[in-house]
């Protein structure tokens, strides 16, 4: 089950359940973004405070899951490539989300939904990659 579904959706699922939910968070005003929200601020060396937002986490998240994407699409096989045409259905999803409904129009979505295109790119040219090297073709040096 792990191989076969794309990790890219858990993240859109979970940016569906905030934007579905109300948008807003911890009795946030209806005026303010969930995702413009502060969820810990850091202090670094430099003396600066670095603000981190729920946009902020869902970027870094989704991020972390097309990595592991990525390598699992170095795998081949069925689940590989029922994984792919997972992956292509979520791409359309958050296209789909982003150009047409209300609160999946901004930057955070944006990146989520590129995302989603890199895993269904980068998914298809690993596995033909890692396909065309696993390939054998006759006339090897073992041939009798």
């Amino acid at each position: 089950m792990f191989g076969i579904f794309p990790l890219i959706a858990l993240s859109v699922i979970a940016y569906n359940a905030v934007v579905f939910f109300g948008g807003t968070l911890f009795g946030l005003d209806e005026t303010v973004s969930a995702f413009d929200s502060v969820v810990t601020t850091l202090s670094l060396v430099s003396g600066d405070s670095w603000n981190i937002t729920l946009g902020d986490l869902f970027v870094i998240v989704s991020l972390i899951l097309l990595f592991i994407e990525i390598v699992k699409a170095t795998h081949t096989g069925t689940a590989s490539i029922i994984n792919h045409g997972l992956s292509m259905a979520v791409f359309i999803v958050c296209l789909v989300q982003f150009i047409m409904l209300a609160g999946f129009g901004n930057t955070t979505f944006f990146l989520i939904t590129c995302m989603a295109f890199l895993d269904v790119v980068a998914g298809f040219t690993v596995t033909i990659s890692t396909a065309r090297r696993d390939v054998g073709f006759g006339g090897g040096i073992f041939e009798g």
